[in-house]
């Protein structure tokens, strides 16, 4: 009389699920290139120290393509864009189910190049978990570029504050912004800097509603002292995330900025006489991997379990 069995594996810290008695393995399913990309990272050195959830008026799918590009920083986050390297980011695909970009921090935007300086670059650059940490903008003097000034700031402050050594991690690791989506709804962002868990879900009960979940991730101190994983804060519609407790002001704002236009999007889109929508050939190229992927399991035939192994 056992119940139906789910599939479970562990790796890089995570527990992941599939239902699907008859899919591939994990390792199979991710493929080689991004599972030796996932264990470099050894994200099982980590641990979440902070955990906030809030529900968005917009279905999943849409709310998790507001997080796979870049160039959006510009008009949506204008405060960081002295110091983003936002449209010369870098995108890439592997496989079906995992895709990537990394951003550059630490160097002005290409579309404001000659406008800002290198101390512009320190003045505007947003802290992210640093601040919780004891962190402060450093002080750029004559002759140091600010990006190589950000990451020797980051590399003690973080070594000291969480009793890790970083002296093993590049500076890109430090400090840009690398972002994996892992199909279906699963971002990892294994940075130093910025090292953060992004978890889409539908809601059960309305096909417009997601639950979006935000975690961020510290390494595990090196003397083996206990840690504690953050429990999840539960946001109501009106809150901002600036709200959380333990979350930045300066990175709360940015998500608020990266969610205040959802409703409105799923709006458009169903009040559209265009029957789709037009993509980047680059910029975008994250957004068409993940609909294509979509695409690609609706066409399948639905599952249908093996009633006769139940019956065993």
């Amino acid at each position: 009389m056992c119940l139906p069995e789910a599939r479970v594996a562990r790796l890089g810290g995570f527990v992941w699920i599939n239902m699907d008695p008859a899919a591939p393995g994990l390792e199979e399913y991710l493929g080689a290139e991004a599972l030796a990309h996932l264990k470099a990272w050894k994200l099982e050195d980590r641990y979440i120290y902070l955990h906030v959830q809030k529900s968005y008026p917009a279905n999943w799918k849409l709310t998790m393509e507001a997080f796979m590009e870049a160039y959006h920083v510009g008009d949506t986050h204008p405060q960081v864009a002295p110091a983003n390297g936002d449209v010369n980011s870098q995108y890439d695909v592997y496989g079906d189910h995992v895709d990537r970009f990394i951003s550059t921090l630490g160097v002005v935007s290409p579309k404001l190049r000659g406008t800002y300086s290198e101390a512009d670059i320190i003045a505007n650059f947003t802290l992210g978990d640093s601040s919780s940490l004891g962190g402060s903008k450093p002080e750029l003097k004559p002759g140091e570029r600010a990006r190589q000034v950000m990451a020797d700031m980051f590399r003690d402050m973080f070594e000291t504050a969480t009793n890790t050594d970083l002296s093993h991690v590049s500076d890109t690791e430090l400090l840009d912004t690398y972002s994996y989506t892992f199909f279906p709804n699963l971002f990892l962002f294994p940075g130093i800097s910025l090292p953060m868990i992004y978890r889409f879900r539908p809601d059960a009960r309305d096909h417009r509603r997601t639950i979006y979940e935000v975690m961020f991730m510290r390494p595990k101190p090196r003397d083996g002292s206990e840690v504690e994983t953050a429990e999840v804060e539960i946001l109501a519609d009106h809150q901002s995330f600036t709200e959380a407790r333990g979350m930045d002001p300066g990175f709360g704002r940015i998500l608020d900025q990266d969610t205040d236009n959802l409703h409105a999007q799923q709006e458009g889109l169903e009040a559209s006489a265009k029957p789709g929508i037009t993509l980047g050939d680059y910029q975008e190229v994250r957004v068409r991997h993940f609909e294509q992927t979509i695409d690609t399991y609706m066409a399948l035939p639905p599952y249908q379990p093996d009633l006769r192994a139940l019956q065993r």
